[in-house]
Formats: structure tokens, sequence, C-alpha cells
């Protein structure tokens, strides 16, 4: 046929071939072709060889038009998209390639999946926006800055409530720590913090955003703030104060990337391997992210600036649920009584001051403290009924006017007169 005549040369070739005919043509030396084309001495032998022997052909690489080797199979491929369609069908490239090897023993390239999935149109190349921002370094130790937030999602695909995801990663290393809540709150935002504490250690500073759980919404007056008074603190942060750790907050979302990109890809990934084991409630979603979490980290965290860990580890008596709990002032009553949360407490014991502080913790145990020290108390079921308050109604005596009244004189004449009709 006439097409197999037809040789279809890259530009690199031809500019190969140009060279290597010069050589040829003894116009310059093997050397010098050499030093033109970037390649070896010995490799210009074998092009000049391959040239005086098969024409310009000789410069074509000979598995030019021939299948791969290593090119996969076309049933490999078939099973790969049914797989791929059946029970990956919402998964990314990178995602599908992991649990293809990992579940089903089919070891294939993020690449060569990610092309075969655009080529049957079950994904599409996603262009990556440019970045405006100004990157702002990481923080060279370990425990030096941790990025918080709380994601609210449909983290269980409606197998249960929805829940909120406490995260926690480290700026410097991009570990991370995180926890399934019912809600995004004080107590959530405590307890999480708490067992953060537990794993790693108190870090130098938190950075969170102006969610009301980490910054009071209250404003201080004209007059507060002419005499000087502080912007008042939310619990979390009073909490945080009292255990010093430095307290942060991020003005916009951009501004604590790495803790929502996490979320991002944990929306992405832990929502899919969760769907993947079963998981219906919250304790078997945190018993998963307990385990899911040393893999994850392995994986995706990266050495810091400097090795040091500045994480403050808490002594064995230490007890954080004094400072991780809501507190509140109460007035103690004559009666040695104080009412909280439309509830009446009778403290058992002489008190010397007039005000208490009410301890509510995570574990939903209730204190009441003075000076430091707890006091004993129960609750009164049954407010006492106070004698003094209680008034007996009586009837209201009815008054009627005496016959001489001014009202029943102009009663009398008014009816005395004869109503004339016009």
């Amino acid at each position: 046929m006439a097409g197999k005549d037809i040789i279809v040369m890259r530009v690199t070739e031809l500019r190969r071939l140009k060279v290597i005919q010069e050589a040829i043509s003894k116009k310059i030396t093997q050397t010098t072709a050499a030093a033109i084309l970037w390649l070896s001495e010995r490799q210009v032998g074998r092009l000049v060889k391959a040239v005086r022997k098969e024409g310009e052909r000789g410069i074509v690489h000979k598995s030019r038009g021939k299948p791969s080797n290593c090119k996969i199979s076309a049933d490999v491929r078939g099973k790969t998209i049914g797989l791929y369609k059946g029970k990956y069908h919402d998964f990314g490239p990178t995602l599908a390639a992991e649990k293809l090897k990992e579940i089903d023993e089919i070891s294939i390239s993020e690449e060569t999946l990610r092309k075969w999935l655009i080529e049957e149109g079950l994904w599409k190349k996603k262009r990556k926006r440019k970045e405006h921002r100004q990157w702002r370094e990481r923080k060279e130790c370990f425990g030096e800055m941790v990025q918080m937030d709380g994601s609210h999602h449909d983290w269980l695909e409606g197998r249960s409530h929805r829940l909120a995801l406490m995260g926690y990663i480290d700026d410097a290393t991009s570990k991370v720590f995180a926890r399934f809540y019912d809600y995004e709150g004080t107590m959530p935002a405590m307890d999480s913090f708490k067992q953060y504490v537990e794993v790693t250690g108190l870090p130098q500073s938190i950075y969170v955003d102006k969610h009301s759980t980490y910054k009071s919404q209250g404003k201080l007056t004209i007059e507060e703030e002419l005499e000087g008074l502080e912007e008042p603190m939310s619990q979390f942060e009073r909490a945080l104060e009292e255990l010093g750790v430095e307290v942060i907050h991020a003005h916009s979302p951009q501004a604590k990337g790495r803790i929502e990109r996490l979320f991002g890809t944990f929306q992405d990934r832990v929502i899919k391997e969760m769907r993947l084991k079963g998981i219906k409630t919250k304790e078997e979603a945190n018993d998963f992210i307990e385990g899911y979490l040393p893999d994850y980290n392995k994986r995706f965290s990266r050495p810091p600036a400097n090795e040091t860990d500045v994480h403050v580890r808490l002594p064995k008596n230490f007890d954080i649920d004094n400072f991780l709990c809501i507190k509140m002032e109460r007035t103690v009553r004559k009666d040695n009584t104080i009412s909280h949360e439309s509830k009446l407490y009778q403290i058992e014991e002489v008190v010397r001051t007039k005000k208490v502080t009410v301890e509510e913790r995570v574990d939903g145990s209730l204190h009441i403290t003075s000076n430091g020290g707890q006091l004993r108390y129960r609750q009164i079921e049954e407010r006492p009924k106070n004698e003094k308050t209680e008034k007996t109604l009586k009837p209201r005596k009815r008054y009627i006017p005496p016959k001489d009244h001014p009202w029943r004189k102009g009663q009398n004449r008014g009816s005395n007169q004869k109503r004339v009709n016009y």
C-alpha cells in the first residue's frame, strides 16, 4: 500500500535527521553532532548506522505505532469501569484508585483511572483557581498554633441525624485530630479540646473564627469603654485564658485555610469510607475516626521546620475539668439557697460570701464552688410557700349611690323628658 511509504516524523526527529545526515556526509563529526543533539557519541553512532541502512525511516523510534508492553488489558479496564459505576460512582480518581487496590485488588494508577473516567464521561477536568491571597508562613514548631473549627454536614448520608465534626489541624505539621458531636457549641468545643489535650498536650495558641462559641457577641457600652473595661469573653475564651492558651480570631475563612481544606477533604474521603463500612451512629463514627486518623496523619502530615514539640504536658493530678466548664456567678439568698436555670438549690454548708460560682461540666455534672472549694448542695424539687405573700382576696363591695346623688338626679330629669320626633 502507498500509505506504508509515508513516514510521519516529529519536529525533534526532523531536527535529528538533519544533523545525522550532515554527520554522514562528513560535514561535521559525530562528536559535534552529539553536542548539537545533546546525545552521547555512542547514540549518535547508532543513529548514523540506522539511517545508512534504512534511510530516513531509521531516525523514527521502532515502537512507533505499536501497542505498549505495559498496556492494561481491555478486560481489566472493563472490570474497573464496572466497579466504579457500581460502588465508587461519586469517588474521585485518587480515592477510587486507593479503594480498588485495597478492596478489589486492582492495582491501577490514579492518572490512568482519571483518563479512563474522562473518556467514559464519568469525570470532568477541574480547573484550579488561581491563588490571589498572600501565603502566611507555617509556624516552626509542633504545637505552636492549632487551627480549630466545626463542620456541620450530613456525615452519615441520612443513616442518622446530621453531625458536627470538631476538627483540629496543627499549623506546622498538618497533623489532624477530630471528633463527632451532635452540634457545634461550647460543650462540644470544650470536650473536644480536652480530648486533644489528653492526646498531645496544651498548644501555645489556637486559631478560630468569630463563631459565638469562640468569641462573645456582647459589646461594651460607651460608659463601660470610658471606664476602661475589657470586652466580654465567651466561656471557651475564658477557659483557654485560664489554661494559658492564646486565642486568635481569624477575620475570614481564607485566613484559616488549612482547616477549611481539611473539611473539604474529609467531606469527600471520610464520608465514603464510613459508607463502605456501614457506619450508622455517632459512636461508631467516633470509633472509626479514632482509628482512621493515625494512618491519615502518617500519610499527609509533614515534618516541621523545627523538631521541638512545644505542647505542654499536664501532670496526672491536674483536673482540667475545673477550667473546661461553663462558669456563672449566683447570689446566695438569706435562706442559703441559689437559683440557677429556673431551679432552686439548697447549699448545705455555711457560706461566708454573697456570691458563689456554678460550674456546668462537660460530663453533665453541676458543681457549686466558693473561694476555690466545692460546696455540698441539693436540689429543692418544690419551692417552699411563703405565708406572708399569700393574701386572701375579698370580694369587692358594690357601691350604690344615694337617691339624692347628682347622678340619680340627672337620670330622673332625663326620664321625664318627652321624645319629639321630627
